[in-house]
């Protein structure tokens, strides 16, 4: 089995693969403290409920934004599982596509993950928008390179700046209002309104003039646990796929332990 760990700024989300069926995934806080021993505590317990042995596991691979976390995870590999991680964009496991941007080095694990995945998966032109604590926009032409893209901030990451210097304006969920009206009667849906389908409007203005500018016909695939929530209420999205990152890992752990 692999288990295939992607670090967030937000969350971690442990993703356990039997071949290629992806099993069970589970979710954690990012704390660069957590150490290696509470990673285990907590993991132990989860794969017990999913009737799986450490001896189960004989890959893992993870692929992080949070450099912080790396080092005790490593050690959760290596003291729990006796397994040296394979660390996503290093040594055997490079990325193995051109990024044609001004420095190459600075595109993070996440978003280089969700290239690879969404060529492998879907292939030609394609802008893949993700949601988390950023939402990243990127450009993969129909050879796999990554072209470049936009780093916006995300919806949470928005409306905790607006109800933080604010200091009347209360603190809302993100969700769809249950109206199309965009003239809200009180405070509460005027700011659910400008929020939620002014992320809408961004995305559509933004993703319009990237398929402009590339010029060729691009598919646009979505992914991030709120792009089931903006699906159902815009058309430009072509594919969801919630799991993209992790499935990113598990082709990027194929390719590198056939090397081996």
């Amino acid at each position: 089995m692999l288990l295939a760990i992607d670090v967030g700024n937000t969350n971690l989300v442990f993703a356990l693969f039997d071949g290629e069926e992806l099993r069970a995934r589970w979710r954690i806080s990012t704390d660069g403290r957590r150490t290696g021993d509470e990673y285990a505590v907590w993991l132990f317990q989860l794969l017990g409920i999913e009737g799986v042995a450490r001896e189960d596991i004989t890959h893992i691979i993870f692929g992080s934004v949070v450099p912080r976390a790396d080092h005790n995870l490593t050690v959760l590999c290596e003291k729990y599982f006796g397994i040296t991680p394979i660390v996503a964009g290093h040594g055997e496991a490079g990325w193995g596509f051109e990024i044609d941007v001004d420095l190459p080095s600075t595109l993070g694990a996440d978003r280089a993950l969700n290239c690879i995945a969404a060529h492998e998966m879907i292939g030609g032109d394609m802008i893949v928008v993700d949601f988390g604590t950023a939402t990243k926009f990127e450009v993969v032409d129909y050879n796999g390179a990554y072209k470049g893209g936009i780093i916006a901030p995300g919806i949470n990451l928005s409306l905790d700046a607006l109800v933080g210097r604010t200091a009347k304006l209360p603190r809302i969920a993100i969700e769809a209002p249950e109206t199309k009206s965009v003239i809200g009667r009180n405070t509460e849906d005027q700011m659910l309104i400008g929020v939620f389908w002014g992320y809408v409007a961004m995305m559509e203005g933004l993703i319009a003039r990237m398929k402009n500018e590339i010029g060729r016909p691009t598919k646009v695939v979505a992914t991030g646990g709120l792009s089931v929530l903006f699906d159902d209420h815009t058309g430009i999205f072509d594919v969801v796929d919630t799991d993209l990152t992790i499935r990113g890992l598990q082709l990027l752990a194929r390719r590198t332990i056939s090397k081996g």
